[in-house]
């Protein structure tokens, strides 16, 4: 190669993007694994949303309509909301991207709290921003700190309520008066696991009296559609025109956009998985606490097992793995000492509980 050649880069800030690395699924020489590390619905997706893929199968060579009109209607009849406030992307990652890709770059900032969604700092380094992280108070976000931490810079206040991977949240009084004493600011309400919380609205209404405030949503948690890459957006008609300008006209398969409407239309079907999930997961938290591994009181399909440090958990982790059970260390969300635990179904975390029960119980008596 000539001296003289030029060195091709990405833009400033990309290389310091630290790789995703989603839930492990496999465990090496285990077969029949439980995987309780994405947060997925132990029952997947509605027998609607299936009929829906299959059809959709028949007209995979036409391209899908760009509009996602339908989707859109679809989800503003079951949760009240005005379809032309309304964007569908990839997931709400992709939605994430889009506010940053449209509001934050070179010279601002991006705020977030220390044990917030991993995709918010990623979004925000390929934007150009900086990103910005506050501590939260007893891994609950803290919305003093987000205020404080706030500057004339700051574009996007990222907040997770339920929060991923605490199961903590806070309540909409305290997200209104952050988006009030932060004006110049988005804030990007998180709602992934708002199915999960009974009587909440995931910050709908605030994001339609606030011009300031978008809310987020998924089909990949409680409808069970994780693997076709669904998600939503709902805010101010100005702040959603200005994401469609950047949306790829197909960003969504016509696969999935059949699936999400007859999902998000098969209350029945929600309605069972809720259910089924506040019971395993007061379950689950009762047990493991009994077991002397205590965890915060989860609103979300998880729960944030605490171990005494880093070692016990690792080992735990190691435990569970040799009985096929795969759960989430979350260490790159500054969590090392603690474990991520999907609620599964009865069976799951039967299993779950016996084997950290034999695991403490052993550990305490190797100390002893």
């Amino acid at each position: 190669m000539s001296q003289n050649q030029p060195t091709i880069a990405p833009q400033p800030g990309i290389m310091e993007i630290a790789l995703y690395q989603g839930g492990a699924a496999k465990v090496a020489g285990v077969e029949n694994v439980v995987k309780l590390s994405s947060n997925e619905n132990p029952f997947g997706p509605s027998d609607k949303a299936r009929e829906a893929v299959v059809r959709a199968a028949h007209q995979l060579h036409r391209y899908p309509n760009t509009d996602h009109a339908s989707l859109r209607a679809a989800i503003g009849e079951v949760h009240g909301l005005d379809p032309e406030r309304i964007v569908c992307g990839v997931g709400s990652d992709e939605v994430i991207h889009f506010l940053c890709q449209a509001y934050a770059g070179p010279g601002t900032e991006v705020l977030f709290t220390e044990h917030g969604f991993l995709m918010y700092r990623v979004s925000a380094q390929a934007a150009g921003a900086t990103p910005v992280q506050v501590a939260e108070h007893e891994r609950v976000t803290d919305v003093d700190a987000l205020i404080a931490g706030a500057t004339e810079r700051t574009r996007l206040i990222f907040v997770a309520n339920p929060n991923n991977p605490t199961g903590t949240m806070i309540g909409l009084p305290e997200l209104e008066r952050l988006a009030r004493a932060v004006p110049q600011a988005i804030l990007v309400i998180d709602a992934a696991y708002a199915e999960y919380v009974g009587g909440y609205d995931g910050g709908a209404e605030l994001a339609t009296r606030l011009p300031n405030v978008v809310m987020t949503r998924t089909f990949s948690k409680i409808y069970g559609l994780g693997g076709l890459r669904i998600g939503w957006g709902y805010g101010s008609r100005e702040i959603i025109d200005v994401l469609n300008r950047i949306r790829g006209p197909f960003n969504l398969s016509s696969a999935a956009l059949e699936a999400a409407e007859a999902a998000v239309r098969d209350r029945e079907h929600v309605a069972r998985c809720q259910a089924e999930n506040a019971r395993m997961r007061v379950w689950l938290a009762e047990a493991l606490a009994e077991k002397g591994v205590p965890s915060d009181t989860s609103t979300a399909n998880f729960i944030l097992a605490r171990f005494a440090d880093v070692a016990t958990a690792t080992a735990c982790d190691e435990a569970l793995k040799a009985e096929g059970l795969i759960v989430r260390q979350v260490a790159s969300y500054g969590l090392p000492h603690c474990l991520r635990i999907t609620v599964g179904d009865e069976a799951s975390c039967r299993r779950v509980a016996h084997v950290i029960g034999q695991f403490m119980a052993t550990r305490a008596g190797a100390v002893a």
